[in-house]
């Protein structure tokens, strides 16, 4: 795989015989920091980070100048700035990351309707039907990039092969502003070389117990008999990987998304041991979880309550409701039960989340003859259109009003 600094990429620089690499991972480079370079163009070139500036932040998203003195995303951003003390650190602004997002992903649907988007900035595209129209995935990995830097300004990086496995090491590769076509003649020159943490699914641990077995390269997996494997790692997990490092995914690209689960979290900066500005917390977060569901049109059977204390051990503690609900008043008041039944009221807490799980759709909300959360699914539903019509945060519970709050994650 190529550093995330960009050393060690390969690119394909000509067309090749890309019949069988149908599938393509299109990953944007450095999304969030690409995006806040969008409105500061001075900066490009510069090492840049993109985070919050507390005790306890950590570095959201770093431009390629700034992960060449080995700053990564998720590293505490004191680490980052010890490393990179010229580093000039951006406030981030994820409202705009999901709005050219949105039209990232609207110029991918141009090229094909298979699109699988995998988080805000990379996706999976079938392009197996679109080789009439644009021809064969060299060329339309090409102009695809073309036209995201034409359109918004932002580059990706492009991988195309047989599978969704090797296309998305081929993007990884290819970083930054590249691409890189495998067909599958060329899968496995490709693949064994790579290290063994190329992997799906092959982590710390995993990779420590392979390396005792003398496992260091994915090539160095396929030719291990399986019963080995077995024995390190089991049966499911060495299955899987002895089929991956041959080459053998057989997952489509699949426009079908269902979201399992909504939630928010916040970090604060200090540990909080005052009762009150927890619960301040929780109904901020899960009425921010409440809008979620009811911008997807879906309802949580489950609210989870997460909390992580000074030693940085963490709890999670879940109930299921009798109906489901996109109200974040009901969200909150199960939230809050689940809190004071943990009797941590003055422990010292670190982290706090709240989370909805077991999502149906709304049409499944039956409502008798009387509703106890009637008036606030008016209140509710009526801060949803003054938000729509005005911006977010225009109304909110007046207990939210005391101080500002830390936002959340």
């Amino acid at each position: 795989m190529g550093k995330q600094d960009g050393s060690g990429r390969l690119v394909t620089t000509e067309p090749v015989d890309d019949a069988t690499a149908t599938i393509m991972h299109v990953d944007m480079d450095a999304f969030f920091a690409s995006v806040e370079l969008l409105s500061r163009p001075e900066l490009r070139g510069k090492p840049v980070i993109v985070g919050h500036t507390g005790a306890r932040s950590v570095v959201t998203a770093a431009t390629y100048e700034a992960r060449r003195f080995g700053v990564n995303s998720a590293m505490p951003m004191s680490i980052a700035l010890r490393r990179c003390p010229q580093a000039i650190v951006l406030e981030p602004h994820f409202d705009e990351y999901v709005r050219w997002s949105k039209h990232v992903m609207g110029i991918l649907e141009q090229f094909t309707p298979l699109v699988e988007p995998l988080s805000i900035d990379e996706a999976f595209l079938d392009v197996a039907g679109a080789k009439a129209l644009f021809g064969g995935s060299y060329a339309i990995g090409t102009e695809l990039r073309r036209r995201v830097r034409a359109e918004t300004g932002l580059v990706c990086s492009v991988g195309a092969a047989a599978t969704k496995y090797v296309a998305k090491l081929a993007s990884g590769r290819s970083k930054p502003d590249g691409l890189l076509v495998i067909p599958a003649s060329d899968t496995i020159d490709f693949l064994h070389p790579q290290p063994i943490t190329a992997l799906w699914g092959v982590g710390g641990k995993t990779a420590e117990h392979l390396t005792r077995l003398g496992l260091r390269t994915v090539g160095d997996l396929a030719t291990t008999p399986i019963e080995a494997l077995r024995s390190t790692i089991g049966d499911a997990g060495a299955t899987r990987l002895h089929e991956l490092a041959w080459g053998r995914d057989p997952r489509g690209v699949s426009t079908e998304h269902e979201e399992k689960s909504v939630g928010h979290e916040v970090t604060f900066e200090y540990d909080i041991t005052d009762p009150e500005t927890i619960r301040r917390e929780l109904l901020r977060l899960s009425d921010m979880v409440g809008v979620r569901l009811r911008r997807h049109g879906v309802l949580a059977r489950t609210v989870a309550l997460k909390l992580r204390f000074g030693d940085f051990s963490t709890i999670t503690r879940s109930k299921t409701l009798a109906e489901a609900t996109d109200l974040g008043r009901r969200i909150f008041e199960e939230a809050r039960a689940l809190y004071e039944a943990t009797g941590k009221q003055h422990a010292r807490i670190r982290l706090v989340g709240v989370r909805a799980e077991q999502l149906v759709g709304d049409d499944t909300l039956m409502q008798g003859l009387w509703d106890p959360d009637e008036d606030w699914r008016e209140a509710e539903h009526a801060v949803d259109a003054v938000s729509a019509r005005f911006g977010a945060g225009m109304i909110r519970p007046a207990s939210l009003m005391k101080r500002p709050q830390p936002p959340a994650e």
